[in-house]
């Protein structure tokens, strides 16, 4: 049995920032993902919001964590080589609206966000197309957007590059208290550790309830989504949400850290089952293109390329961030639905310093910093030339709409953390994300990755286990089909 100091269950963008953290200290740690990929849950299919921190309630839980998240998040991203952009945020109400934007007015001020109160003459400055209904905005100069599955990655492979271990397609199924701390059962094998930490997501109860912790009422809420071609990008340059109601932020519109604009999403309860699914509602998606209209005029819905659905979990109206006075050394990361995106570098690195404190580990000296890679799509056509004579597999162009070369793709499969399937090669270098949806390119990407895993075409997937992509060859299941 392997042992180490800490485990992290979950491999979303709030596990991938403990084991960020922890990879700052002299400590072995692993994370445990029960999906084929990290990124694969809520981290995945979200807004990718930067939120300023003016929503959340003063002294709560998210208010904090919120606020000195969104301050980490731009050197992070750097850090990190993540795509994110600087595009402030305005919430738009109508006539009669301005006594909800004082509202949150006031909750930045004592959350110590900036934002003020625009007039519409101010809003068209900003926003020349918002929509004739809204007559004043609540602004926040300090929101932001960033790719969320990039993040996530981003800090798996920082953390595997100094030393620590991710374990993907391996589901938790039992936590035993030990003499030295705890024994963490999974569909694979047995593992020890000092400490656990539940960052599971949309499964940190039925963690909870493996170790005999508190049982928690999780709520699922489904919300659909548009994805517009990038084309469309200069319909919108901030985020622009609706005044929030009782069902929460409401559906906005923004642009995307990769180029593209994004609309929604709804919020429909939904059971654990049907979170488990992501599908999206024929009535779900009109009411997006309705609250759309609302907001921006000339959103032009025939240039959406992709229609998704993402499910938030929470446990009341704030986080649980917190040690079990039941079981010392494991630790709670529950209910974290928005903001928790911002607020994720936060939480991490509050963790690994709790982490620290209680198991004496030793700051490193110094972390090996994650190397910047190749994009073609960034590169002037000099740089590209230079590139392609230095490794001609940078020459071949694999998919055309996001310009992704062969040898970006190596690169993601032989990553720290490797993508191995379509869609973990997708969220990588985004082969797959442009106008076609990889109508093009996925057969060409299928061939690279059943070359370098040295596996049968038949057993390439799309993403997690039973998605295989071409199951049979043609002449040896024609008469099964």
């Amino acid at each position: 049995m392997t042992s180490f100091d800490v485990i992290v269950i979950g491999g979303g963008v709030v596990g991938t920032a403990v084991l960020k953290s922890l990879a700052s200290y002299e400590a072995k740690t692993l994370l445990l993902e029960k999906a084929s990929d990290l990124s694969m849950g809520s981290s995945r299919a979200n807004s990718g919001i930067v939120h300023a921190g003016y929503d959340a309630e003063p002294g709560t839980k998210k208010a904090y964590f919120n606020v000195l998240g969104a301050k980490m998040l731009p050197a992070l991203a750097e850090e990190l080589h993540v795509p994110y952009r600087k595009t402030g945020s305005l919430v738009a109400a109508k006539g009669g609206g301005e006594a909800g934007l004082e509202v949150l007015l006031d909750r930045a001020k004592k959350n110590g966000v900036r934002a003020e109160i625009l007039s519409r003459e101010k809003i068209l400055e900003l926003e020349p197309k918002i929509s004739p209904e809204i007559q004043s905005a609540l602004y926040a100069p300090d929101a932001g957007v960033v790719s969320p599955y990039k993040l996530t990655i981003a800090q798996g492979d920082f953390a595997v590059l100094n030393g620590a271990t991710v374990k993907l397609n391996e589901k938790v199924e039992g936590i035993e208290r030990a003499e030295t701390g705890f024994i963490v059962k999974t569909s694979k094998g047995e593992y020890a550790a000092k400490a656990v930490v539940n960052a599971a997501g949309a499964g940190a109860k039925r963690i909870n309830e493996a170790i005999g912790e508190m049982s928690v009422e999780q709520v699922y809420a489904a919300g659909d989504y548009y994805i517009l071609d990038s084309k469309q990008s200069g319909v919108v340059n901030t985020v622009v949400f609706p005044l929030p109601d009782e069902k929460g932020k409401g559906i906005l519109v923004a642009p995307t850290a990769d180029g593209n604009v994004i609309l929604g999403p709804t919020s429909r309860r939904v059971s654990e089952a049907q979170a488990e699914r992501n599908a999206v509602t024929r009535e779900g998606l009109a009411l997006v293109r309705e609250g759309v209209n609302r907001l921006i005029s000339g959103v032009r819905i025939g240039d959406a390329i992709r229609v998704y659905a993402g499910t938030r979990t929470s446990v009341g109206s704030d986080f649980i961030i917190e040690e079990s006075k039941s079981f010392p050394g494991y630790f709670m990361l529950l209910g974290i639905c928005s903001p928790g995106l911002t607020s994720s570098p936060a939480i991490g690195e509050y963790v690994a310093e709790w982490a620290a404190k209680k198991f004496a580990f030793k700051k490193k000296e110094k972390t090996v910093p994650l190397p910047k890679k190749f994009k073609l799509s960034a590169c002037s056509i000099e740089e590209a030339r230079e590139k392609a004579k230095e490794d001609p597999a940078f020459g071949r162009i694999v998919c055309r709409c996001e310009k992704v070369t062969e040898g970006e793709i190596l690169s993601a499969i032989h990553s720290p953390v490797p993508a191995c399937t379509v869609d973990a090669v997708k969220r990588r270098v985004r082969a797959g994300m442009g106008r076609c949806q990889g109508g093009f390119c996925m057969p060409r990407v299928m061939e690279i990755l059943s070359r370098e895993l040295h596996l049968p075409l038949t057993a390439i997937r799309k993403g997690d286990e039973g998605s295989e992509i071409a199951p049979y060859e043609v002449k040896d299941g024609y008469e099964e089909l």
